[in-house]
């Protein structure tokens, strides 16, 4: 192998007496080098991309969710319950009482989700990078208030400062008979708004009041829909989640947050592999010009694989010399190309020559992100594409062996 290996990099470096086949290689290496970079740089803007759209919709997603695994609501006094609320762990524990509800705000309807919450939710301290207007305040001098999502707001066209119109919610009223009264089938209440927040779009259909206001609604004085909690120390949500899971048993589900938005991590995973594969198409385009390169230089070389074979070269070595060649041609690319597709990245994140659009607030430069698991990746889709065209090429150049052995 050591021989093969010497070989194939003089005839690597060394001049060719054809020119074409020099350039044919240099076409080669310069497919590999695009492709490889190109890979990278679309990875990394797919993470950048990733982080920040998760990192937005984070900001309202706890750490874990507790549900029940059937019907709506649970008694929250449960005694695993009760001891986990009290684990050194966790920061934070919410009660969540929700349920869609008829909002109304002058002429204007919606369909939307109340979301009662206990005080303790309002401790997340990233409640306020999630405010668009006015505060995050649901309760002063015994009087409840509503803080709406973006697309409540929009759709009903809801306005903060005026303080002559407030938003109606109504919910079915569940110890109603049949009654005569159209009034009599449903509760309602009339809170103020006093603030706007935008998170995400599940989140942004919400309007937040007190879990006291929701429970006068849904006429539920003791059970709750969810738990939410935040931990002092999100890395260990997994480990959390799986204790918490065994000690609850199947009456509950825990979720951590990639469970909470899982349509959301499928829909950009989806994208990141799509255009990952069609890259990857592109790459085997690029690297099958080894083909081309290697024929041209068996070729160029018939006389020196006769002259190998009568100093006692077989097949295999013969075949070795011209895999490794495109093996080198492929990789010296490869890797040139993650250099570059990497410094490009990191240069990138840290001065974002790359602006996004004027109307966007909420990043001034394209997202990147590094990992090295993509640049791993990377490498390995090169080494099996080029592995494939060489050993194509190999085969080639061993096709006539007899005939250039008889020929010398």
């Amino acid at each position: 192998m050591n021989t093969a290996y010497y070989i194939a990099k003089r005839y690597l470096f060394s001049k060719k007496s054809t020119n074409a086949i020099n350039i044919i290689s240099g076409i080669s290496m310069l497919g590999v080098f695009v492709g490889s970079a190109a890979l990278i740089v679309i990875l990394s803007a797919f993470n950048g991309l990733e982080n920040l759209v998760i990192s937005l919709s984070n900001t309202l997603t706890p750490d874990i969710r507790i549900v029940p695994a059937k019907g709506k609501t649970f008694d929250p006094n449960n005694k695993s319950l009760l001891a986990f609320q009290k684990n050194e762990k966790v920061a934070i524990y919410a009660e969540v009482l929700e349920e869609k509800a008829l909002l109304r705000y002058g002429e204007q309807q919606f369909i939307g989700q109340i979301k009662g919450v206990s005080p303790q939710f309002l401790e997340n301290n990233k409640l306020k990078a999630t405010l668009v207007q006015g505060n995050f305040t649901l309760e002063e001098d015994n009087t409840p208030y509503a803080v709406v999502g973006s697309v409540v707001q929009y759709t009903l066209g809801i306005n903060i400062n005026d303080p002559l119109r407030v938003l109606e919610i109504y919910s079915p009223n569940k110890r109603a008979s049949s009654g005569f009264s159209p009034t009599d089938e449903f509760v309602s209440r009339y809170l103020a708004p006093i603030g706007v927040f935008e998170s995400n779009q599940e989140a942004d259909n919400q309007i937040i009041i007190p879990i006291k206001t929701a429970r006068e609604l849904l006429a539920e004085p003791k059970n709750i829909t969810a738990v939410e909690v935040i931990l002092k120390d999100s890395t260990q949500s997994d480990a959390v989640v799986n204790e918490l899971q065994e000690d609850l048993g199947k009456t509950f589900v825990v979720k951590d947050r990639i469970q909470q938005n899982a349509l959301l991590y499928k829909i950009l995973n989806s994208e990141k592999w799509a255009v990952y594969l069609i890259l990857t198409f592109v790459l085997v385009i690029a690297t099958f010009n080894i083909v081309g390169s290697l024929t041209m230089l068996v070729i160029d070389k018939q006389k020196d694989i006769a002259i190998l074979s009568s100093l006692g070269a077989n097949k295999t070595m013969i075949r070795q010399i011209f895999l490794l060649e495109g093996l080198m041609i492929s990789f010296i690319g490869c890797l040139l190309g993650l250099v570059l597709g990497g410094l490009f990245c990191y240069l990138q994140m840290e001065f974002g020559f790359i602006t996004m659009s004027q109307g966007n607030m909420v990043v001034n430069a394209y997202p990147m992100a590094l990992k090295a698991s993509d640049f791993l990746l990377v490498f390995i889709t090169v080494f099996i594409i080029s592995f494939i065209a060489s050993f194509i090429s190999s085969r080639l150049s061993v096709k006539k062996f007899e005939q250039l052995k008889q020929a010398l």
